[in-house]
């Protein structure tokens, strides 16, 4: 087998090949875990314990991701959602930190939605935001965690990520995922980079400023 093959092989069924080999075992062993948090979060929150939410994938088309419900309902006395830090509980704040509240996300792995490693799926209306080198992104299907994650998650400006992002995109490989993968254990086991720096979660993404023409 060429090497210059290896990069073809594994995009086409290798990848998928390793999320079902990986994401089903993980599953399996994790259902307690899962199952636990649920019944605290049923407890605390006395609503729904999964989260919902249209996210676009491969290409940009939409899926629904499936995450622990970490945030309450609250809203104001005008019925408006109160800020995201006053909604995040104790419990909700541990499960981020552990990555916990994103085990539901292997059944879209398993589903063929998501990928254990790719770009991170984020909210449809940022699609029509991004810069034409920014929505490559989109061409690898999204994933768990990614080459962003593991090198700066949260902590990092959106335009850092996204560069991150199509350069997974460029170099996408077997040895490459292996290696987010055992970074995200090394990133997760030291709960770093869960939030942008003064911030609950993180903060929307509005869109890059346009770069500034060279002075003549």
């Amino acid at each position: 087998m060429s090497v210059s093959f290896l990069p073809c092989w594994y995009s086409a069924w290798g990848k998928r090949w390793l999320d079902l080999g990986l994401a089903l075992p993980v599953a399996l062993l994790t259902l307690p875990l899962l199952l636990g948090a649920a019944l605290l979060l049923a407890a605390q929150n006395q609503g729904p314990v999964l989260f919902r939410q249209q996210r676009p994938g491969l290409r940009g088309s939409l899926f629904t991701l499936y995450k622990l419900q970490t945030m309450t309902d609250t809203r104001n006395v005008h019925g408006q959602l109160l800020p995201d830090a006053a909604r995040l509980t104790r419990l909700g704040r541990w499960l981020r930190a552990t990555s916990i509240d994103e085990l539901p996300q292997l059944w879209n792995v398993l589903r063929g939605e998501l990928s254990l490693v790719g770009p991170r799926p984020l909210l449809p209306q940022y699609l029509p935001l991004y810069s034409p080198t920014q929505a490559r992104r989109h061409e690898a299907r999204p994933g768990i965690t990614g080459w962003a994650q593991v090198q700066g998650r949260n902590a990092i400006s959106w335009e850092q990520k996204f560069e991150y992002d199509v350069w997974y995109v460029d170099h996408l490989s077997l040895r490459l995922d292996v290696r987010v993968l055992l970074l995200t254990i090394r990133r997760v086991l030291g709960a770093k980079d869960i939030t942008a720096p003064g911030q609950a979660t993180t903060e929307a993404f509005t869109g890059s400023a346009p770069s500034s023409p060279p002075v003549a």
